[in-house]
């Protein structure tokens, strides 16, 4: 199946009842997903960027500026014409909540328009996965696995986020049956 083949496929339907094509879902729940991890970090309590899982481990910050790293690399080297200025450091001790805030909805653009451009110019991503769509789900588990990171790390900290504030923020976000627009706020 050429990457053609598969385009239009996505851009079938999802049934008869809705007329959303699956690309824009899909884009959506990347949306979502970036606005939970924004929302996240704009959870996270004073002194909660420095806060560590374990000794050794990266604080809360470096793993936030390692989600955008990754994703600013995979954009990169899959769909050069959507990248932009690497970060210097993978693993970037970044402190200013708002500059994190704009690394991320930075990045989640440029994931959501390269993906995009690829699937309309109905064009295989340069190095990595057998179709553009492939790397949301990528990322969405790889930015899971540092959520769970994240909360665990403020929990060791003594600065955990409780259930009622993280439920609006995360849960609620991904459930809602309206579009979430992408973010364009820092």
């Amino acid at each position: 199946m050429t990457a053609g083949d598969t385009y239009r496929a996505v851009m079938m339907t999802m049934d008869e009842n809705r007329s959303e094509p699956l690309l824009e879902a899909l884009l959506d729940s990347w949306n979502r997903h970036n606005s939970v991890l924004v929302n996240l970090l704009r959870a996270i309590p004073e002194g909660g960027l420095e806060a560590r899982a374990m000794e050794g481990s990266p604080t809360v910050a470096q793993m936030l500026t390692h989600v955008h790293h990754e994703r600013m690399v995979s954009v990169h080297e899959n769909a050069p014409e959507h990248a932009g200025e690497l970060p210097a450091a993978e693993w970037a001790a970044e402190t200013d909540a708002s500059r994190i805030a704009e690394m991320l909805v930075e990045s989640g653009r440029r994931v959501r328009e390269a993906v995009k451009g690829r699937v309309e110019a109905e064009r295989d991503l340069d190095l990595d996965f057998s179709h553009p769509v492939q790397l949301v789900p990528f990322l969405i588990f790889h930015e899971g696995y540092h959520h769970g990171q994240i909360k665990l790390a403020l929990k060791a900290a003594g600065l955990a986020i409780t259930d009622d504030v993280a439920g609006p923020i995360t849960w609620d976000v991904w459930r809602a049956r309206t579009r979430i627009a992408p973010r364009g706020d820092a």
